[in-house]
C-alpha cells in the first residue's frame, strides 16, 4: 500500500506525515506537489493524504483555495473511483471545501487557537490519545446532513474524557455532538482535526496515532502497523 502526501503552499504538517509514514511506520510514502496531477503510481488500494497547515496561507478560508489545485482535482477523481483519501486538520478543511466530506470547518468556539493533546473515542469504541493544533475545527452541518451522518455511522472520532465520556466539558472546539472525524458514505474518504502523525513514535511516548492509521486505512491489508 503506498501513500502519497500532498504539498500546498503553506502546509507545515506535511513533513511531520512523511516522517511518521515513512520512519515510524515503515510505508512507502510518496510526496505529491499541488500543481501536479499525475496520480497514475496509485491504484484504489493506495491512499492520498491531505496534511495539515495553513495551505494558501487560510487568507480567504481555510482549504478554500486549495480546492481548486491540480493535484486536489486529480484527488477528486481518485477518491471517486473508490480510492482511500485522508485529511488531516487543514485537510479535514480541504475536503469539506471540495465537496468530498459534507460540513463545515468554523472558528474554535473560544475563538482561540488551541494545541494540546485531547482524547477519543472512535467508532469501535477504541480510547486514543491524540494532538490538536487548529483555530478552526469546530465541525458543522445542517439536521439533514447531521442525522445522516449518524444514522449511516460516519461519525468516526468524538472528543471525550480520560475516561472514555463525551462530555461538552472534553469538547475543545465547540464542535457538534463533540465530532473531531467524519467519513464519506462509502468509507473511503475520512477527515479528522487531531494530527495522528503527532503520536505515531515511542519517543513521543504515544503511539495512539498508529490505532488511526490501521483503523481508517490499512484494515483491508495485510499490513497492520504493530504499536
Amino acid at each position: 500500500m503506498k501513500f502519497g502526501v500532498i504539498v500546498f503552499p503553506g502546509s507545515n504538517c506535511d513533513r511531520d506525515m512523511i516522517g511518521a509514514l515513512r520512519d515510524d511506520l515503515g510505508l512507502e510514502v510518496i510526496e505529491l506537489w499541488h500543481k501536479d496531477k499525475d496520480l497514475s503510481a496509485f491504484t484504489p488500494n493506495d491512499c492520498i493524504i491531505l496534511p495539515g497547515g495553513f495551505s494558501f496561507g487560510d487568507y480567504l478560508r481555510c482549504g478554500a483555495i486549495a480546492r481548486f489545485s491540480p493535484m486536489m482535482q486529480a484527488t477528486i477523481a481518485f477518491a471517486n473511483k473508490g480510492g482511500k483519501v485522508l485529511g488531516v486538520c487543514n485537510g479535514f478543511q480541504i475536503l469539506c471545501e471540495s465537496g468530498l466530506l459534507p460540513g463545515v470547518l468554523l472558528q474554535n468556539a473560544n475563538q482561540q487557537f488551541i494545541c494540546k493533546n485531547v482524547f477519543l473515542m472512535g467508532a469501535e469504541e477504541t480510547l486514543l490519545k491524540i494532538p490538536i493544533a487548529h483555530g478552526e475545527g469546530r465541525y458543522h452541518a445542517d439536521q439533514q446532513t447531521m442525522d445522516a451522518l449518524l444514522n449511516n455511522n460516519q461519525v468516526i472520532y468524538r472528543y471525550c474524557d480520560q475516561d472514555g465520556n463525551i462530555t461538552d466539558a472534553a469538547n475543545p472546539n465547540g464542535s457538534t455532538h463533540n465530532i473531531a472525524g467524519i467519513c464519506n458514505a462509502t468509507r473511503n474518504v475520512f477527515g479528522m482535526m487531531p494530527h495522528p502523525e503527532r503520536a505515531c513514535s515511542s519517543a513521543l511516548n504515544n503511539t495512539d496515532g498508529k490505532h488511526v492509521f490501521n483503523t481508517l486505512l490499512l484494515h483491508h491489508t495485510t499490513e497492520l502497523i504493530h504499536a
